[in-house]
This record gives C-alpha cells, sequence and structure tokens, in this order.
C-alpha cells in the first residue's frame, strides 16, 4: 500500500510492505519512509516532510526495534543504545561477530560526557563534530552495560545530518549505530543496496544516494589517553583530522599499545586506507 502525506509544504510517499521472516516470532511490516530530494546543498532538519518521518521512527525506536538510517557517510542500522534487546537484534539481521562493537550516535556534544569520560578540551569536540569522525572514549557507568561489553571504551558520533540528529534528540537517548550491510559486504550508500535486510527493520529511511559515495565510512580516532590519539580506521577525514589533533591542539601520535586498546584490536579486524572494507567499522 502506497500512501502519499501531505506535511505543510512538503510531501513525502510511505511505502508500507509486510514481510514475514523464519527468525523473527511473528511478522515485521516494514516502512519505507523517503524524504524529499534536498532543494539545496546539505541535509536538513528542517525540511518539511522530516516531521512525519521523523515521529514514525522514533516510534519505532521506542518499541525497541531496528531501523535504517542515513547519515553523512553511509546508510546505517540504529536501535536504542540502553535497550539490551534491540542491541542484540542487530547483531543477529547483520551476522555480526559479537566481538565488534556498536558506536553511539548522539545529537549535541553536551550528551557526549554523559555517556563518555572525555579527556580533550570542549573546543576539540567542537571541531571535529559535527562531521564524519568517530571519537572513542572511556566509557561512562551510565551507558548499557550490555553495549560493547568486551571493552572499556565506546565510539561516539554526532553526523552531519540533520534528520539523523534530531532523530537522537528525540529519542532523547543515544541510538546504537553501525552500517546498513550483511557483515563481510561493503558499506551501502543507497536504500536499495541493502535490500536484504529489509525485512528485518521497522522502517528505512530513504534519503536518496549519500554524498560522494566513497563508502569510507567516518575516521575513527581514539581519544581515551589524555594528550595522545589513535586512528583506528583512516575513514573519509584522516588528513583534516589527524592535522586538527596535531597543529591546533598538539597531540601525539600513541604508538605504544598501552591505551587500552590492544584487546579491542585483537578482536577486531579493521580496515585499512584504500582497502575494500569488511564492512562499514566496528565504530
Amino acid at each position: 500500500m502506497k500512501v502519499v502525506v501531505h506535511a505543510g509544504k512538503g510531501v513525502f510517499k510511505l511505502m508500507r510492505s509486510a514481510y514475514s521472516s523464519t527468525a523473527m516470532c511473528k511478522e515485521l511490516k516494514t516502512n519505507l519512509l523517503r524524504l524529499l530530494p534536498h532543494t539545496f546543498n546539505g541535509p536538513s532538519a528542517d525540511r518539511p516532510d522530516g516531521a512525519e518521518v521523523l515521529t514514525a521512527t522514533v516510534k519505532a525506536l521506542k518499541e525497541g526495534l531496528v531501523v535504517a538510517v542515513p547519515t553523512d557517510t553511509i546508510y546505517g542500522l540504529a536501535c536504542l543504545a540502553q535497550h539490551r534487546d534491540a542491541i542484540r537484534t542487530v547483531y543477529d539481521i547483520k551476522g555480526r561477530n559479537g566481538q565488534k562493537p556498536l558506536a553511539i550516535c548522539v545529537g549535541e556534544i553536551q550528551e557526549i560526557y554523559k555517556y563518555c569520560k572525555v579527556k580533550v578540551k570542549e573546543e576539540l569536540l567542537a571541531d571535529l563534530l559535527p562531521g564524519p569522525v568517530t571519537l572513542v572514549f572511556e566509557r561512562s557507568e551510565v551507558l548499557n552495560k550490555d553495549l560493547n561489553p568486551f571493552t572499556p571504551l565506546v565510539g561516539v558520533r554526532i553526523p552531519n545530518h540533520g534528520f539523523l540528529r534530531r532523530l537522537c534528540q528525540m529519542c532523547e537517548e543515544p541510538l546504537a549505530l553501525t552500517s546498513a550491510n550483511m557483515s563481510s559486504h561493503t558499506s551501502t550508500v543507497a536504500v536499495h543496496e541493502f535490500r536484504e535486510l529489509w525485512p528485518r527493520l521497522a522502517v528505512v529511511v530513504d534519503d536518496g544516494p549519500i554524498g560522494d559515495q566513497n563508502r569510507l565510512g567516518s575516521t575513527v580516532v581514539d581519544l581515551s589517553v589524555l594528550g595522545r590519539y589513535r586512528v583506528i580506521r583512516p575513514g573519509c577525514a584522516l588528513a583534516s583530522t589527524v592535522d586538527l589533533l596535531q597543529r591546533k591542539y598538539g597531540l601525539c601520535e600513541d604508538t605504544t599499545g598501552l591505551n587500552g586498546m590492544d584487546d579491542l584490536l585483537n578482536s577486531t579486524r579493521f580496515i585499512a586506507q584504500n582497502e575494500e572494507p569488511e564492512e562499514e567499522a566496528p565504530f
């Protein structure tokens, strides 16, 4: 069934299809929600269609379901980070190794301090976020213990995507975020590329093809050690990120392996720059 909904000055199409899966106890209805095409460069949370799509997506998340959302780099799967069963579902949908961590996604810089123990200046966070960078910190006690229980660290993102940031704000808690693809497959930049996952998702938010489609994902940097940084994944913003950390903030690259990342590195295959990714990445 296709429904055309008028919202203020904007219109979006709501595509509803019912699927069944032997891995689920009951039939899951997947809503494909198409955002309006951009009328200017860059995404905006203020597009007239946003409110309706946001409401439907928040409802699904609050019910403990998994959704697909656009980011500033690739498409991702998201659920509430504080919901234990939803996190398990994400791993099940992707066929993901349980020792590979999920990142969290928040809407504002101040929220990072609630879920992470930050050892850098707030100015540094503001220089990098929102943007295509995942910052790794020591996790706080507030964060769900069932999220990445094998490591004291967590990656946090604030994507430069108005819809996703507003989604986090409306949920009033962090989202667990990973790439929208089966484990061992490449990351996706259009919703049709992960169509095989749709039967397991409550909502798929379609914002069209993403960015320059380089599929590199975010640059992942560990900032859990005072005065040091460690690149976990080069991603799409390596040069500008490293230049900022070194030149403006005087951070030194950590090559000693003493920052608590070794166990995580040993348990997770990270991708190298210009190599085909195993998937979007652990964070």
